[in-house]
Order: C-alpha cells, then sequence, then structure tokens
C-alpha cells in the first residue's frame, strides 16, 4: 500500500501534509489554547505567591531581592530554553549541569593558558555542542534512549570536569573588564544578563510559534512515525535539538564564567533537576509534543520565587529540597494525568 492510498487508518499522512496541521483542523489550535491557559495559571499563581509574601516578609519586594532572583533565573533560563525545545521532540538531557561545568572549566583552563576569553568561549560553546552531537549519536544511530545516553554522559562530563582542575576551582580574577560585563556589565540599569537571557527567550518562543522549521520538532514529538511517513527525517531532528540544548548549556556556562570569574568543577550538580521541573510546570510534556519556551520561563520563575520565598522564611536547606521535589512531583503527576486524559480522547 503506498502513502497516499491510506492516510487514516494506519496514521499515514498524504504528502506535503504534517500531522497536527493547524491547517487540518487538527490539534493545532486547541493546544495553543490549552498552553496559554498554563501560561496565564502561572501568572496567577505567581502573582498571588508574591503578593502573599509582600505581607510575610518586608524584603520580599524589595529591588535587591527582586534583582537578585531575576539573576539567578536568567543564566539558568538559558539552559531551560533549550531543554524546553528537546521535551518538545520528546527527548531528555540530564548532562546539562555537567556541560555548564565543562563550559566553564574549558574557558578557564584555555584562559589560564594565555587564550583569550572570546576565543575560549567559543572552543568551550563548540565542546558542549560535541557532547550533544555524541549524546544524539548514541540516540539516532545506536538506538539507546535520551534517558540513557544523557545519564552517562553526566558522569563522563563531570569526571572530565573534575580531571582537569584536580577537583580544584579555577580563579579567574584577571579576566579583562570587556568580558565580565557580559556577567556582571549593566546597560541603562539592567543586567546585562538579563538582556542575553530576554533576547534568546524571545527568538527561541517566536520560533517555536511561527517558523517553519520548527514545526517538525511538534510533529517529530507528537507522533515519530506520522512524521516519518510525511517526510520528516525525525532522526535528524532529535539529532539536532539535542545539540542546540547542549550548546545552550555551554552559553549558560561561559555567562557563569564572565559573573563569577571562577570555573568550579562541582558546579552545575543538581541543576538538571531545576530545569527539567520548570519546563514541566510551564506545559512541556514528557512524552513530546507540547511546550512553550513562555511556559517554561514561568515554570522557572515560579521555583525561583518559591526558592527566595523559603530563604526570606528562613526554612531550613534541606527541607527547601523537599519542597522543590513535591512540586517536581505534582508537575510530573499533572502532566501525566493529562496525557492520559488526552489519550482516552
Amino acid at each position: 500500500m503506498s502513502k497516499l492510498e491510506s492516510p487514516t487508518a494506519t496514521g499515514v499522512l498524504p504528502a506535503g501534509m504534517a500531522p497536527s496541521d493547524p491547517q487540518r483542523g487538527g490539534q493545532g489550535m486547541p493546544k495553543m489554547k490549552l498552553t496559554n491557559m498554563r501560561e496565564a495559571g502561572l501568572l496567577l499563581i505567581i502573582a498571588v505567591m508574591c503578593a502573599g509574601m509582600s505581607f510575610a516578609s518586608p524584603y520580599f519586594l524589595t529591588w535587591d531581592n527582586i534583582r537578585a532572583m531575576l539573576l539567578s533565573f536568567s543564566i539558568e533560563g538559558i539552559v531551560v530554553v533549550g531543554m524546553t525545545i528537546l521535551l518538545i521532540v520528546g527527548g531528555i538531557d540530564l548532562a546539562v549541569g555537567s556541560v555548564v561545568c565543562l563550559a566553564m572549566v574549558v574557558t578557564g583552563k584555555l584562559f589560564l593558558m594565555g587564550l583569550d576569553p572570546w576565543t575560549a568561549s567559543l572552543v568551550a560553546i563548540a565542546a558542549s555542542a560535541a557532547i550533544g552531537a555524541m549524546i544524539g549519536g548514541c540516540v539516532t544511530r545506536i538506538g539507546l534512549n535520551h534517558f540513557i545516553a544523557s545519564l552517562a554522559f553526566m558522569v563522563i562530563v563531570r569526571g572530565l570536569c573534575l580531571a582537569a582542575t584536580q577537583g580544584t576551582p579555577q580563579s579567574l580574577f584577571a579576566l579583562p573588564p570587556e568580558f565580565k560585563f557580559i556577567g556582571q556589565g549593566s546597560v541603562f540599569g539592567i543586567p546585562t544578563v538579563i538582556l542575553i537571557f530576554a533576547v534568546i527567550v524571545l527568538i527561541s518562543d517566536l520560533a517555536l510559534r511561527h517558523a517553519t522549521i520548527f514545526r517538525k520538532v511538534f510533529y517529530t514529538g507528537s507522533n515519530e512515525k506520522a512524521a516519518l511517513y510525511a517526510g520528516i527525517r525525525t532522526g535528524r531532528v532529535k539529532f539536532w535539538v539535542t545539540v542546540l540544548c547542549s550548546a545552550l548549556a555551554g552559553v549558560a556556562g561561559v555567562v557563569y564564567t564572565a559573573r563569577f570569574g571562577a570555573a568550579t568543577p562541582t558546579f552545575g550538580v543538581g541543576m538538571e533537576l531545576n530545569v527539567i521541573a520548570a519546563a514541566v510546570i510551564g506545559g512541556a510534556s514528557l512524552k513530546g509534543g507540547s511546550g512553550t519556551v513562555l511556559g517554561a520561563v514561568l515554570g522557572l520563575a515560579l521555583l525561583s520565587v518559591v526558592t527566595s520565598s523559603l530563604i526570606l522564611l528562613d526554612v531550613s536547606p534541606y527541607w527547601q529540597d523537599v519542597i522543590k521535589g513535591l512540586i517536581l512531583l505534582a508537575a510530573v503527576t499533572i502532566d501525566h494525568l493529562m496525557n492520559n486524559t488526552k489519550a482516552k480522547r
């Protein structure tokens, strides 16, 4: 039977037609409405929490605390962007925290060896992208799933960071002021870190919503078999999205280096959990096919508000981890229930 003979019963689509194409009157528009509701709900929750904390602590709505929250999640937010796109395609990357650390270590090592920090940063981002390419190769060529492949590389890359530094933090206070500016400077009173984050979020969110090339990401995550029949090279899509996720983690690592003027081989431990939690809270499905960058950023903002609130309320750091874990469990449970409901329909 040819591809054009049975476009419905077997999930085969007519040539040139992609799964869930809004032009077909498929699931595209309802998903967008559901996503908008998710984002509006997150905004409401964040607003209510901020209002409540303004009464619980007089320091919460001060500019210093707001600035600290914005800075804390802006760099991590760069990683969230890549993770969200990877979740949409149906993958996951547990190695992002280690890759962020790798970018810091590579930048620091090359700078201390005499290379200028800009070239060192480009090499670090390329090395990060190479890790993504190796993970993507394991997934698309060998057939491993993203979870196992990225888990292995999480350990491998962390080991490389420790081996390269002998477990000793690298002091990079000699970095030139123009390089430190990307992590410590400001433009018209707005920290450069926040501006970099805002630009990446704006470009990626618009691309995901409107760029034709990124439709393949949603189609692959929604129904890989149907996407294959539609002529989409799903293996290539998964590979390049994995590379993009690691490259953005590398960018975050370079910004961290400029901000702190140091490279610590244990930096980024546990970051992957925060990033995944933020993306899932924001509406990205662990089964692929749905999610937005804006939603993931709002999810990360919610986690940042929760963290700041717990600190100001003097909650023990141990209990903070428990509460964050419960939030992640709740987000995953809601995602699971929504997927089950969607499947029944």
